[in-house]
């Protein structure tokens, strides 16, 4: 039997890119898994995002995720958008068979699958609020409204920006989603099941801040998730256990949207267990 030396190559698409972690725990994932793939940073700007969507085809890559600032845009480039991605507005992954490239949003299936794994949570039923109106909140609150949640109210500090997702969402999803304005601090009503936060609030550097909230009046068990990854232990995070509110930590999320995305790619399941470790490893997290 002849030797194989082709590598399977996948990878994402952003700017800045230099310091996303993913490649190193699918990497991790691929050869756990016995599988000759690579996963390559590459540093693609606006205006040649449609050159390197050209080259998925020219060098055979399997797909590819996107960040900022390209979310949206590949939308022209792509062929088909799965439901989540169609109600969103963006893809964060897209998954290339035979030149035919299917776009999807793994970060909300993310965010979902550790509050159902990790945090133990069914959302169906459940009222819940989401932090923000920007592409994590859109993701998040699609696959919450689309998982059954009872009731979903967005907070966010602009009202035009959060009237513009709940609108968006409502029509895509027709889904129970409302808004309200986000003005000083922002008291958690009680009766809700999960508060999220899904602003950039507390990403390194600005490890200290957190958001202006007040969980005095949050129900006793109310679950308290944060998208925030780096780092995994956000102020929030630590002002909600003072108070004994469960939580739940960003790595779950980015751990899971690569889980699904190494799914949509290779058709197999990883150690996921493998991922988490490299991930932690990567961002300095005993």
């Amino acid at each position: 039997m002849s030797a194989n030396y082709k590598a399977e190559l996948v990878g994402v698409f952003g700017q800045p890119i230099a310091e996303n972690p993913t490649g190193v725990m699918q990497e991790a994932a691929f050869a756990a898994a016995g599988l000759n793939w690579r996963y390559i940073n590459f540093e693609v700007p606006p205006d040649k995002l449609g050159t390197a969507m050209l080259a998925l085809d020219a060098l055979g890559m399997r797909g590819i995720n996107l960040t900022i600032p390209h979310k949206v845009d590949v939308l022209q480039y792509l062929d088909d958008l799965s439901p989540a991605a169609k109600a969103i507005g963006a893809v964060n992954t897209v998954r290339n068979e035979g030149g035919c490239k299917t776009g999807e949003n793994t970060d909300g299936k993310g965010f979902l699958r550790g509050v159902r794994r990790d945090a133990g949570m069914d959302p169906a039923g459940k009222f819940v609020t989401v932090l923000g109106a920007g592409g994590a909140a859109r993701a998040i609150a699609a696959e919450l409204l689309m998982a059954g949640v009872a009731d979903l109210l967005v907070v966010n500090r602009s009202p035009d920006r959060g009237q513009a997702m709940v609108k968006d969402l409502r029509e895509a999803t027709g889904g129970p989603i409302r808004f309200s304005a986000w003005k000083g601090t922002y008291r958690v009503p009680a009766g809700r099941h999960l508060f999220v936060n899904a602003t950039s609030i507390g990403l390194y550097p600005d490890v200290e801040a957190a958001p202006n909230i007040d969980l005095t009046t949050a129900s006793p068990a109310m679950l308290v998730a944060d998208a925030v990854f780096n780092p995994p232990e956000t102020r929030l995070l630590r002002m909600a256990r003072a108070r004994g509110l469960p939580t739940l930590d960003g790595l779950s999320m980015l751990v899971y949207q690569g889980v699904i995305a190494f799914e949509l790619w290779t058709g197999q399941t990883p150690d996921e267990d493998v991922m988490k470790a490299a991930l932690r490893n990567a961002l300095g997290v005993t």
